[in-house]
C-alpha cells in the first residue's frame, strides 16, 4: 500500500457495533496476567484432561484424519452425540439430520441467532445474562428485551416473561445450568416456557454447556427430552466446558430437522466445519460414559472445597446448584461498585473476579452493581483454589 497517513480514509464503525467493546473476561484475564493474580474470573480449567484424549487425536493424526470432514460434523461424533442423549434423556435425535457440530458453543449461539433472528425481531434473554447474547442479537438488526432473574434464587418470572411476549418475539434465550448463577431451571419452569410459546412461531434456543455440572442430587432437564419444547428448540452444548478442553472449541447443536436446516445454512457460511481429528478424538473418548458421568462428583468436590476456603471470610456465599461458577457477596468487606471492586481485588489482594454487573444491560447496571456480588470460578487445582482462599481470608 503506497498511500501516505495523511490520505488514509477514516473508516468509520457501523452504529450496530460502536457499542460492542471487549468482553469482561479478556479484560479481567488480562489484568490478572498483568498484576501476577491468581485468575478466578474467566470461566477455564488450569488443569489438563486426561492423557487417552490427547491419544484418541493424535491417533487421527497419524490416521490421515486431517482434512475436512463433513460441514455438519464427523458421522463418528454426532452418533456419539445421539447415543449419550438416548442414554441420558431418554430422548431419540437423528444423528444425521437433527446434530451439527460447532466451533464451541459461543459460535452455535451466534449462528442460532443469525439463522432465526432478522432485524426488528425480539429475542427475551434472562438477566443476568452471558454476555454474548445481546451482542449477537443486536448485530442481526434484533432487539433484545430483559426478564429478569430475581434474588435469591434466580428463578424466572413467568408472568413477567408473558407479559414481554409481542408479536414481534421471535426467540427466547435460556441458560441451564445458569451461568453466572449457578441456578438450574426445573421440571415446572419448562412446563411454564412450553405454556408461553405453545400456538406461537417462537423458537427456544436453551445453552446447556454446563449440562454436567450438576449438584447435590439435582439433575439436568434438558429441553430435548420436553416433547413440547424439543419441537421448537435448538439446543447448544460444549465438549470444551465436558472435557476440560476449552481451548479445542467443539460444541455441538441438536435440533428439529426443519430447524437444523435453516442452522445449517448459516453455519456453512459462519464456520464451514470443525477440526477433524479433534472430533474424532472425542468420538472415541466419549466411548466411557463415566467421564461425562462423573463430572458432577468431580465438580462438586472443587466446588465444596473452594466453599470450605471462604468459610471464614467475609464473602457470603450464595447457593450454586450447578456450573463451575461461585457467586460472593462482599459487602462486608467494601462499600466499593462491584465493578470497582473486582478491578481492587485483582490489584491489591491479588485474586480476579467478574463483577455480577458484567451480565447485567441498561439502567439495570447501577443496581447491579450496588448488590456488590462477584463471580468466581472453581474450576481449578486445589492448589490454586487453596492458594486464592489464602489471600482472600485476609480481607
Amino acid at each position: 500500500m503506497n498511500a501516505s497517513v495523511s490520505e488514509a480514509p477514516v473508516i468509520a464503525s457501523r452504529p450496530h457495533l460502536s457499542a460492542i467493546g471487549t468482553t469482561i473476561f479478556t479484560v479481567m484475564s488480562a489484568l490478572a496476567n498483568e498484576c501476577g493474580a491468581i485468575n478466578l474470573s474467566q470461566g477455564f480449567p488450569d488443569f489438563q484432561a486426561e492423557p487417552a484424549l490427547f491419544d484418541a487425536a493424535h491417533r487421527a493424526m497419524l490416521a490421515g484424519r486431517n482434512q475436512y470432514p463433513p460441514m455438519i460434523g464427523t458421522a463418528e461424533l454426532r452418533r456419539a452425540i445421539a447415543d449419550k442423549v438416548a442414554a441420558l434423556y431418554a430422548t431419540t435425535v437423528d444423528a444425521d439430520s437433527e446434530i451439527t457440530v460447532t466451533a464451541g458453543a459461543t459460535q452455535a449461539i451466534f449462528t442460532a441467532i443469525a439463522a432465526f433472528v432478522g432485524p426488528g425481531d425480539e429475542v427475551i434473554v434472562f438477566e443476568p445474562v452471558y454476555d454474548s447474547y445481546a451482542p449477537a442479537i443486536e448485530t442481526v438488526g434484533g432487539r433484545v428485551v430483559h426478564a429478569q432473574l430475581a434474588l435469591p434464587d434466580f428463578r424466572p418470572d413467568w408472568p413477567q416473561v408473558a407479559a414481554l411476549i409481542t408479536p414481534r418475539t421471535r426467540m427466547i434465550i435460556i441458560n441451564s445450568p445458569h451461568n453466572p448463577t449457578g441456578a438450574l431451571l426445573g421440571a415446572d419452569d419448562l412446563d411454564a416456557l412450553a405454556a408461553l410459546v405453545h400456538g406461537t412461531g417462537i423458537v427456544v434456543l436453551s445453552d446447556e454447556v454446563y449440562e454436567h455440572m450438576v449438584y447435590d442430587g439435582a439433575r439436568h432437564l434438558s429441553v430435548v427430552a420436553h416433547p413440547a419444547l424439543a419441537a421448537r428448540s435448538i439446543v447448544v452444548s460444549s465438549f470444551g466446558k465436558t472435557y476440560h478442553i476449552t481451548g479445542w472449541k467443539i460444541g455441538y447443536v441438536m435440533a428439529p430437522a426443519a430447524l437444523t436446516r435453516d442452522f445449517r445454512k448459516m453455519h456453512q457460511f459462519n464456520v464451514f466445519t470443525v477440526n477433524t481429528p479433534c472430533q474424532l478424538a472425542i468420538a472415541d473418548y466419549m466411548r466411557e460414559a463415566r467421564r461425562h458421568l462423573e463430572l458432577a462428583a468431580f465438580y462438586t468436590e472443587k466446588r465444596d472445597f473452594f466453599r470450605a476456603q471462604l468459610a471464614d471470610s467475609r464473602f457470603e456465599l450464595l447457593p450454586c446448584r450447578g456450573s463451575y461458577f461461585q457467586l460472593a457477596r462482599y459487602d462486608a468487606i467494601s462499600d466499593l461498585p462491584d465493578d470497582e471492586f473486582a478491578l481492587w481485588l485483582t490489584r491489591e489482594a491479588g485474586v480476579a473476579a467478574i463483577p455480577l454487573s458484567a451480565f447485567y444491560g441498561g439502567e439495570r447496571v447501577e443496581a447491579a452493581r450496588a448488590a456488590r456480588l462477584v463471580r468466581f470460578c472453581f474450576a481449578k487445582q486445589e492448589t490454586t483454589l487453596a492458594a486464592a482462599g489464602e489471600r482472600l481470608r485476609r480481607l
